[in-house]
């Protein structure tokens, strides 16, 4: 389960906390990234345009395991009483088990399906718009679960080892959090020491929202080796390894997720995986690619409430006229369609850069969790607005009276997750921004840095000189009007506001760096204003994109879906550099520290107080 934004904070210093996260950090940019690059001011069309298509072979080789998943969901499963249980019946599992579900990106050396990351998001997105705690299933085992750190970094007896049974179905975890320990890794308290004779580790410690580790055969965990944090393979029926509680939440109440503890567990040194002290580089890597699962099932929980808003629009009739005849509600469902194309235009160009290997997509990945869950969240919410009572109301209690049972209440409660999930959006947004300022930092990072010495001001005044005498005017001058872009037909203005509006990100990441200097990295709200305006010039992009190559293939209404929501995305764009150096943000973060203080307690007078 993801990390939450707001865990108690363990004891140990920021810089320890920095340290700790810089040095986990994947430093190289051995590969493009056409996020990266639009927060640096270009618009590479060609690392995404023409839009990237599936490979023939992997999609022939899908067909068959969608099309026995999609029959297996509608025939076999029984979402409604899995929410009401919340317990995954055993048939349902080894049901999947006997797909290859359990197995779907496993190499087929080692008995999986052997399918694409495009392959298996969609293969998410089939089990993600009927059931949300089966996909919690599948995509912890298989998404950042072992099979993926062994597939990047495993060794040969590894992986023979372990992705045979994997593929079969045993069901695996990931664990990292800990109660005071969420995206701040540096407090870590589980901890691992060799063996007297070298021959194990002793692993000791409690991880806490773990999914799957109730019912995992096997596991990765994380534990502090000496000052650094090293990744281990964990067989759950080990001595000295527990689940304490299994842990409940609003939503996705099957989910088995609980806190696990070990105690004197000893683990085989060669049960290490990629090396001690690699750990949290190694989660960091594995998410770049198992939080794609993410996108993929925001984009199909958008589908299935555009879906049900969609029906019930025409057929709900109010004064007269279909609901969704009159303004407020049409607005609202128009967005719905645009935003939904959006969505999936962004989780399957992720899913495709992902699969084509030459594109450093870190930041793709985290924009596409990030974005895609926040826009599938209003998404639910206009469908949970437009339903109105029936929306509310669960779906025993609208079959009670005959009512069409659409499970929108408890598409509600599950999709709220999706933000905090892998990563919150918090978390998400520092991240990004991080990665955006790279090559600022890189150069002229001495420059604002308290503790460099005079001699690294120097060098890195001079580095600064050099670079920005030419990059900066390049921020200003340019041509980015008709008629550039003119392939695009008219979607072209969008995508010329695309190529304007990233030399104007660029230029005012660049003027947050000079005026906040050191303290930028304090002034949170700025710098996720930026990352905001990256964010929806990606979806933009990929959304024209892929409306091109869908009208190019007989589908020209993907270009009015294209167009409406780039209108509205312009239209935040604009308002996002509007705001950048909002003047309330100081006042804000004042009063908030005076609420914390207490000195505005009076404001819960009247109501309940809690023991």
């Amino acid at each position: 389960m993801a990390n939450p934004a707001h865990d108690a904070h363990p004891a140990h210093s920021a810089d320890e906390a920095r340290a700790v996260a810089e040095a986990a950090r994947e430093t190289e940019w051995t590969s493009a990234s056409f996020v990266r690059e639009l927060f640096e001011g270009r618009l590479r069309l060609p690392l995404i345009h023409p839009y990237p298509t599936p490979d023939p072979a992997d999609s022939a080789k899908a067909a068959p395991f969608l099309q026995a998943l999609e029959a297996f969901m509608r025939e076999h499963v029984d979402s409604d009483e899995i929410d009401r249980t919340t317990e995954i019946p055993a048939d349902v599992v080894d049901g999947l088990r006997k797909l290859g579900a359990f197995g779907i990106k496993i190499d087929e050396k080692y008995g999986g399906l052997g399918l694409s990351q495009y392959a298996y998001t969609h293969a998410i997105a089939l089990v993600t718009s009927q059931d949300g705690s089966l996909t919690a299933l599948l995509s912890a085992s298989q998404s950042i679960g072992v099979a993926v750190p062994l597939k990047l970094f495993g060794t040969d007896a590894q992986k023979e080892k372990y992705l045979p049974r994997l593929a079969k179905g045993a069901i695996s975890a990931f664990a990292l959090t800990e109660s005071q320990v969420g995206s701040d890794p540096a407090g870590l308290r589980t901890t691992a020491e060799l063996s007297a004779d070298g021959t194990h580790w002793i692993l000791n410690g409690e991880k806490l929202w773990c999914t799957n580790g109730p019912v995992a055969e096997v596991i990765v965990v994380m534990a502090r080796t000496g000052k650094k944090i090293t990744a281990f393979i964990v067989e759950c029926d080990w001595p000295g390894v527990e689940t304490t509680h299994r842990l409940h939440f609003m939503g996705l109440r099957a989910m088995q997720n609980g806190m696990l503890r070990f105690t004197n567990v000893k683990v085989p040194v060669e049960n290490v995986i990629w090396g001690e002290g690699k750990g949290l580089k190694l989660a960091l890597t594995t998410l770049n690619t198992g939080r794609l699962t993410l996108p993929a099932s925001c984009a199909a929980g958008a589908k299935r409430a555009l879906e049900i808003t969609r029906r019930w629009a025409a057929e709900r009739v109010q004064w007269g006229k279909a609901i969704g005849k009159h303004d407020s509600v049409a607005q609202k469902l128009g967005r719905m369609a645009a935003d939904t194309f959006a969505m999936q235009a962004v989780s399957d160009l992720a899913s495709l850069l992902a699969d084509r290997k030459t594109t450093d997509i870190r930041l793709e990945a985290a924009i596409a969790k990030m974005w895609n869950s926040e826009i599938g969240d209003r998404i639910i919410d206009n469908c949970l607005q437009i339903k109105g009572g029936r929306g509310y109301e669960t779906v025993d209690s609208l079959r009670s009276r005959g009512d069409r049972p659409d499970p929108v209440e408890r598409m509600y409660r599950d999709f709220r997750i999706n933000r905090i999930f892998e990563g919150s959006s918090e978390i998400m947004r520092l991240f990004i921004a991080r990665e955006a300022l790279d090559t600022h930092l890189s150069v002229a990072g001495d420059l604002i840095d308290p503790k460099a010495s005079g001699g690294k001001k120097f060098m890195a005044l001079l580095r600064a000189a050099f670079f920005y005498a030419h990059w900066y005017p390049g921020q200003w001058f340019g041509w980015g009007r008709w008629p550039r872009f003119g392939e695009f037909g008219t979607l072209a203005t969008h995508v010329r506001f695309v190529e304007r509006r990233s030399r104007k990100l660029a230029r005012t990441l660049f003027h947050a760096m000079v005026r906040f200097g050191p303290k930028l990295e304090h002034r949170q709200a700025v710098l996720f204003r930026l990352v905001d305006v990256g964010a929806e010039l990606f979806a933009m992009s990929a959304a024209v994109s892929q409306a091109n190559a869908l009208a190019q293939g007989g589908n020209p209404k993907a270009i009015e879906l294209a167009d409406v929501f780039c209108l509205h995305a312009r239209r935040r764009v604009d308002d996002l550099f509007a705001a950048t150096f909002n003047a309330d943000d100081v006042p804000t973060y004042h009063l908030a520290q005076e609420v914390m203080a207490a000195e505005h307690a009076w404001l819960e007078d009247g109501m309940v107080r809690a023991k």
